[in-house]
């Protein structure tokens, strides 16, 4: 054999090689080359013995309860896209779990009466207006004038005078989860209330401080929509706070779209992004590190930050559910209604000077604990792919070695060492039909 066809096979084999490697990772990649299967995680999920493939499982969080404090601070028509803004954010965690009792809603304008409202009783952030915001369902504990920098830290802080409501308040303890939306104008290191006050990032950092130390939250997640909004958490210095704004020092904030209708931007392209995030997704399976990186500067024209030096956890393994979500817990309820047993019975006879009767005394009941769930699992049904494993000769190894074993005929069928070695002329074949005879 020459050189020249000991190269010839040479590349043949080299060929055929690639294909079946190519073959062994594709096969190895579905989880079922040489009949071994990628390992399966089970979960527990409240007794009914099936498997459950989300986030909130590996990573859930120590606390026992959610909140959120969700704040516009603007007025006027043409702030119309703050508004929608909130509403967004209120729709999705009340969707996902929080109930209204434990959001706190403050919105300084009501955009829904607004003489220049088209769509009275209404709200939309798209120009679609499919969706309404506003609704029937909606819980306003803060509207108007009553939303200022006072009734926002008092909010915080637990200071409220004795006269306001329950529902006003935001009733958290050391386990509880906050999420804060903070949406409007603001500047450098600060946000305007209303255009007529101010709280800047010192007033957010000694707030947060008291309430770390009147143990009122266990997690903080901090999100700012506005102008500068990474200078608001430059001062925070309370331990367990993670905070994200929507631009950086000396960026504005820009809305996403404009509804010709109302005359108005209905949406900013920080809050656009997020709620977009949560409807294209399972969020009982991500994490808030999967959240924050959609926030590209191309979208967002803008570049948002956040800053974690304050937060124990990292963030792929921090489910959006533990602040966006309501938690899932056993409570320990006493149950006085117990089977009566009849075990210790002490009778005593007691003389009565108008009749005689026996009186019989028990012993007292006890009180034995019992468990409940209080509220129902929830799980995410995941397809199994047991019956789309590839095995080491599947199909796509069998269809690329036919294409390239054809393509690799043609090329070599015209080249010089095939004409001159493989393909046979006519004197070739008068001497092989002589030979024969």
């Amino acid at each position: 054999m020459n050189t020249t066809t000991f190269r010839f096979y040479l590349v043949f084999l080299y060929a055929i090689l690639v294909l079946y490697i190519g073959g062994i990772e594709d096969a190895i990649s579905h989880g079922g080359a040489m009949g071994y299967e990628q390992p399966k995680v089970n979960y527990y999920n409240g007794g009914n013995g099936k498997a459950d493939y989300n986030v909130e499982h590996f990573f859930r969080g120590e606390h026992t309860n959610n909140w959120a404090l969700l704040v516009c601070t603007s007025r006027f028509w043409f702030n119309y896209r703050h508004i929608a803004n909130v509403l967004g954010f209120y729709r999705t965690v009340k969707k996902l779990g929080i109930p209204d009792s434990q959001i706190i809603l403050m919105l300084a304008d009501d955009m829904a009466c607004n003489p220049r409202n088209s769509y009275a009783g209404s709200i939309f952030n798209n120009e679609n207006h499919k969706l309404n915001l506003y609704g029937d369902n909606i819980e306003v504990d803060y509207r108007g004038y009553e939303v200022n920098v006072e009734n926002f830290i008092r909010v915080l802080t637990g200071r409220h005078e004795p006269e306001v409501a329950r529902s006003k308040r935001l009733l958290t303890d050391d386990k509880s989860n906050i999420l804060i939306f903070l949406t409007g104008h603001g500047g450098d290191e600060f946000l305007k209330f209303q255009d007529n006050e101010e709280i800047s990032s010192h007033d957010l950092a000694d707030a947060f401080k008291q309430m770390w130390e009147k143990k009122r939250y266990h997690e903080i997640l901090f999100m700012v929509d506005t102008c500068q909004a990474n200078t608001l958490y430059t001062r925070f210095n309370s331990p367990n706070i993670l905070a994200i704004g929507s631009s950086k020092f000396g960026e504005n904030s820009y809305s996403h779209h404009s509804d010709p209708e109302l005359g108005v931007a209905v949406i900013d392209r920080f809050t656009y992004y997020t709620l977009e995030f949560f409807e294209s997704v399972d969020p009982h399976n991500v994490t808030l590190y999967q959240l924050f990186n959609t926030y590209s500067p191309q979208k967002l024209q803008s570049h948002s930050e956040y800053r974690t030096d304050l937060f124990n956890r990292p963030l792929d393994q921090v489910p959006v559910t533990d602040f966006f979500g309501s938690v899932m817990r056993a409570d320990l309820t006493p149950s006085t209604n117990v089977n009566e047993q009849k075990n210790e019975k002490e009778e005593t006879t007691i003389n009565n000077n108008n009749s005689n009767e026996n009186i019989k005394r028990k012993s007292p009941k006890t009180k034995q604990i019992s468990y409940r769930i209080t509220e129902k699992p929830t799980s995410i049904q995941v397809k199994n792919n047991n019956d789309n494993e590839s095995n080491l000769f599947n199909s796509k190894f069998i269809v690329s070695s036919l294409i390239f074993l054809v393509v690799f005929g043609l090329l070599s069928w015209s080249s010089n060492f095939v004409k001159s070695n493989l393909i046979l002329n006519t004197n070739d074949l008068k001497d092989l039909k002589s030979k024969t005879k």
